[in-house]
């Protein structure tokens, strides 16, 4: 099967509008006085990522979804340990929609 050449270029596209995202932002913040409040906004990012991410899902109401908000919840309680709550969830979600 035969991909078009529009599909590559797309792709291309993409990738170097992603890059550029990501090394200006790089670039841009040597220009940044770090102050508190600009270190406490940049330490805020990961969770308002993580917040925008789980909001349609949790608001969806599926059990899969929901019992891997309560795994994550469950780990993040105990284990206090960001990678290893993502991974919880993610294992829950994954399980849970094999089961059902």
């Amino acid at each position: 099967m035969a991909v078009e050449s529009t599909f590559w270029l797309a792709l291309l596209g993409m990738a170097l509008a992603s890059f550029a995202c990501r090394i200006s932002g790089f670039l841009l913040m040597g220009y940044v006085a770090i102050t508190p409040c600009v270190e406490a906004a940049l330490k805020s990012i990961p969770i308002s990522v993580m917040v925008g991410i789980v909001t349609p899902a949790a608001t969806a109401g599926k059990l899969p979804e929901l019992l891997a908000l309560l795994a994550v919840g469950l780990v993040m309680k105990l284990v206090r340990n960001d990678l290893a709550a993502a991974v919880a969830g993610a294992a829950t979600v994954a399980v849970a929609r094999w089961l059902t």
